[in-house]
């Protein structure tokens, strides 16, 4: 005769005291309701669902951005930081340094510190990027001269700023801004006298400018206006006194050459393309501020000796 072994109902294997008879239909574990998630077919345990909570990538946007670009925080904080910055002028200098008649401020210590000159006197003192001061690349573009000029430029990045940050996501967007910023004052620094300053956000402006007109062919939409807006702006930068073409077209340029890389990245490396792309016109940018500075040195050099 044979001994038969009388086996059980099964029993949920996170709650050994419970009988049941749903499993897993992942992992065919038994479940008991409380360790029930429902899924398109049958339930699923807790260890189950986490593991597809890991291996499901967060949407991204047409580029690889974060869908949090939608939110625009990026764009908002920026112009936060300008305005800011604006007020602080307007502490440093009073308010009606910085006002200007509503057009243009005077300096203020801010405006001496932070503002584009290749090699100029300030105070009697030497100043500028040539002296090592390559900071002034990067804070030229937080200053400005009066309501006027901030005004116009933080309405241009409210309305470039949240289209772009939307399709970039916030990450890509900041680098596309700093870097155009930067690579407008590179042209400053190249292709004004020595001695003339220059701040504004204009610079990386232009540069989200091209960048609309560099995503636009590649999602095949129409750019005609914004080409327009390009063309009459940069007519007013040559025509009008005291507006910075060389800014203007060197923010162009490097968001153009920015945008390219992010937008045309191919899809299966696209991370480490655009990285790249954005660091080889980083290193293009630096190449030129040193040599801009070894000529303005060599030439200031030359003068003194010649006198």
């Amino acid at each position: 005769m044979k001994d038969e072994q009388q086996i059980g109902a099964p029993v949920c294997y996170r709650h050994p005291s419970r009988e049941t008879y749903v499993r897993c239909t992942r992992c065919d574990r038994p479940i008991c309701p409380d360790c029930m998630h429902e899924a398109s077919v049958g339930f699923h345990c807790p260890e189950c669902v986490a593991e597809a909570r890991r291996t499901v990538r967060a949407p991204r946007t047409a580029f690889g951005g974060s869908q949090a670009g939608r939110h625009g925080y990026v764009t908002y904080t920026l112009i936060g930081v300008n305005v800011l910055v604006a007020l602080m002028t307007v502490v440093a200098s009073g308010a009606a340094g910085f006002s200007g008649g509503g057009l243009f401020g005077n300096f203020s210590p801010l405006h001496k510190a932070g503002a584009v000159v290749g090699l100029g006197l300030l105070d009697g003192q030497l100043a500028g990027v040539a002296v090592g001061e390559y900071w002034r690349l990067f804070t030229a573009m937080f200053l400005h001269f009066g309501l006027l000029h901030l005004g116009v430029n933080m309405w241009a990045l409210w309305i470039l700023g949240r289209h772009l940050e939307q399709l970039l996501g916030p990450a890509r967007f900041l680098a596309l801004y700093l870097v155009s910023g930067i690579g407008g004052n590179v042209a400053v620094y190249w292709l004004t006298a020595p001695n003339t300053f220059s701040v504004g956000a204009s610079t990386a402006v232009f540069g989200l400018f091209a960048a609309i007109v560099v995503v636009n062919r590649k999602l095949g939409l129409s750019s005609s206006g914004i080409i327009g807006l390009i063309v009459i702006n940069m007519a007013l930068s040559f025509l009008v006194a005291f507006i910075s073409w060389q800014g203007h077209l060197g923010g162009l340029v490097t968001g153009g050459l920015v945008a390219l890389g992010l937008a045309y990245a191919p899809r299966q490396q696209r991370t480490p393309v655009q990285v790249a792309a954005v660091v080889a016109v980083v290193v293009l940018l630096v190449v030129l501020t040193f040599t801009r500075t070894d000529m303005l040195v060599g030439e200031a050099v030359t003068g003194a000796l010649a006198r």
